[in-house]
């Protein structure tokens, strides 16, 4: 058993509530976020710092589905650098920077050029016969270089259309490069955006916008 599968092994979640809980970690990991399926890590060993991602019991096919993801990525400088792989977890290159959610709520610039590199790391995943999906602001990073990088690949796989990053681009162009458009966004707010994009109001009221302008 490796070092990290005992870490992994020694991870202990709550899943009789709605909500899976972190009840029990080893000391060496420290949390870093969590998401729908899984919480992740930082872990450092010998002066490297890296992300482990330890999935909940149930969603033990999501984490084989992104390793293979990952794998498949393997030669795309956008996605993180796989380092080992197992039932319940992903250990993988831990990158340094912003999101573009903290980018946003920080008053960090986003750029063309920002945009540019996110549609180049999604072509890649086309040209390996993915269907890039599921593409919010957490999981497209910009790194103290410049480079912007993807993670959360899981839903890379599904064959349904997914339109949010187009969606995420129509709002950058119409709305955030506008010079009235605040470049310092409340939480907030973000939140009550994403709930209402969520619930497809958002989409609708700009279909209706549309309609009325060619109308």
């Amino acid at each position: 058993m490796t070092k990290v599968q005992k870490y992994s092994a020694s991870v202990k979640y709550n899943t009789k509530k709605k909500f899976n809980k972190l009840v029990q970690k080893p000391a060496e990991l420290e949390l870093i976020g969590k998401g729908r399926s899984a919480y992740v890590f930082k872990l450092t060993e010998q002066g490297k710092d890296m992300a482990l991602k330890i999935f909940f019991p149930e969603f033990k096919e999501v984490a084989k589905r992104e390793a293979d993801i990952y794998k498949n990525l393997a030669d795309s400088p956008y996605y993180p650098d796989i380092y080992e792989t197992g039932p319940s977890y992903i250990l993988m290159e831990y990158i340094k920077g912003h999101t573009f959610y903290e980018c946003l709520t920080k008053g960090i610039q986003i750029e063309d050029e920002m945009i540019q590199e996110v549609d180049r790391a999604l072509q890649d995943a086309k040209l390996k016969g993915l269907n890039p999906s599921d593409i919010h602001l957490r999981n497209l990073i910009l790194t103290p270089s410049g480079a912007v990088k993807v993670i959360d690949v899981a839903r890379f796989s599904q064959t349904k259309q997914c339109t949010q990053w187009e969606d995420l681009k129509t709002a950058y162009q119409n709305l955030y490069k506008n010079k009235r458009f605040p470049q310092k966004i409340p939480r907030l707010l973000m939140e009550i955006i994403a709930f209402l994009y969520k619930r497809n109001w958002l989409q609708k009221q700009w279909a209706a916008k549309k309609n009325n302008f060619y109308s």
